[in-house]
C-alpha cells in the first residue's frame, strides 16, 4: 500500500513538472540585443543581455537589435529656392539608444526616421538657391544631421551621420554647367598662353638690350649659327648699327678681332 502511494505521488509530481515545463520558456538576449519584457501585455522593464525563464501565458519578451544600422533614402525630387527641380538621395547611420521608446513610442521607428530625413532635406534645399547650393554642397550633410538629430531623438534613436549621396540636375541645366566649366578652362588656357608669350617677349627685349650695349655679342651669336648650320647657303640679316663681318675669299667670314688684353 505504501509503495502504491509513493508511486502515485511521484507520478503526480512528474505530471505537474511536465505541465509547468510547458508553461515555462527560456529566452536568450544576446550581447547586441536588448529585451523588452511584457507581463499580460504591459511593458514592465528592459532586459540586458542574458538568459531568462518566463511563463508563456502571461509573459513575452521582444528583442531589439541595438547595433548601428543604415537607412537609405532614394532620389527625392526637391525644389530649390529659385525653382530648380533637383533629385537628391541620402544615406544615414543611426542606432537605437532607448529601445522602449523606439518600440513603444512610435509605430515604426525606421519609417519615422525616413520621413524626418526627407522633411529636413526639403527644408534645406527649399531655402537655398541653386548657385549657393553648388558652392556649399559639402555642407549639406552636416546641415541635414543638425536639423534631423533632435527630431529622431524623440523616437529613441541617435543619428550618427547623414550624407547626401547624389545630386542630379535636369538635362538642360547639366549642359549649361558643362558649358560654364568649358569656358572657364578655355579662359585659363588663354591666360597661360598670354603668360608664355609675355615671358618670351620679355626675354627677347632683354636680349635686344644686351646686344645694343655689346655689339660683339651679335657677332658671336652669328658665328654660333654659322658653325651649327649644315647647308651651303646662309642668309644673314644684320642691323644697321652692327659692324659688318670681314669676308675672306673661299673661307667664309673672318672671326672678329678681339680687343688687346690690358697690360
Amino acid at each position: 500500500m505504501t509503495i502504491a502511494i509513493v508511486v502515485i505521488v511521484l507520478a503526480a509530481a512528474a505530471l505537474l513538472a511536465l505541465a509547468a515545463s510547458r508553461r515555462l520558456a527560456r529566452v536568450t538576449v544576446y550581447e547586441f540585443e536588448r529585451g523588452l519584457r511584457y507581463d499580460r501585455g504591459r511593458f514592465t522593464r528592459l532586459l540586458d543581455p542574458g538568459q531568462y525563464l518566463i511563463y508563456r501565458r502571461r509573459t513575452a519578451i521582444r528583442k531589439v537589435d541595438v547595433r548601428p544600422a543604415y537607412v537609405s533614402v532614394p532620389g527625392q525630387e526637391v525644389l530649390s529656392a529659385d525653382g530648380v527641380t533637383l533629385r537628391v538621395s541620402i544615406a544615414a547611420e543611426f542606432e537605437i539608444v532607448d529601445p522602449a521608446v523606439a518600440v513603444n513610442g512610435v509605430e515604426d521607428y525606421r519609417a519615422s526616421l525616413y520621413v524626418t530625413l526627407q522633411l529636413a532635406l526639403r527644408e534645406i534645399i527649399g531655402a537655398t538657391a541653386i548657385d549657393k547650393l553648388l558652392e556649399e554642397r559639402t555642407t549639406l550633410g552636416p546641415g541635414l544631421l543638425e536639423r534631423a538629430a533632435g527630431r529622431v531623438r524623440e523616437f529613441g534613436l541617435e543619428l550618427r551621420s547623414a550624407d547626401v549621396k547624389d545630386i542630379m540636375f535636369p538635362g538642360d541645366l547639366k549642359r549649361t554647367f558643362a558649358q560654364v566649366v568649358a569656358a572657364r578652362k578655355e579662359g585659363l588656357a588663354a591666360l597661360e598662353r598670354a603668360r608664355g608669350e609675355t615671358a618670351a617677349l620679355r626675354n627677347l627685349a632683354n636680349a635686344a638690350r644686351m646686344m645694343e650695349g655689346n655689339p660683339a655679342l651679335m657677332q658671336l651669336r652669328l658665328l654660333q649659327q654659322i658653325g651649327g648650320a649644315s647647308g651651303n647657303t646662309i642668309v644673314l640679316g644684320l642691323p644697321g648699327s652692327t659692324t659688318p663681318l670681314p669676308i675672306r675669299e673661299g673661307r667664309g667670314p673672318a672671326p672678329p678681332e678681339l680687343p688687346p688684353e690690358p697690360e
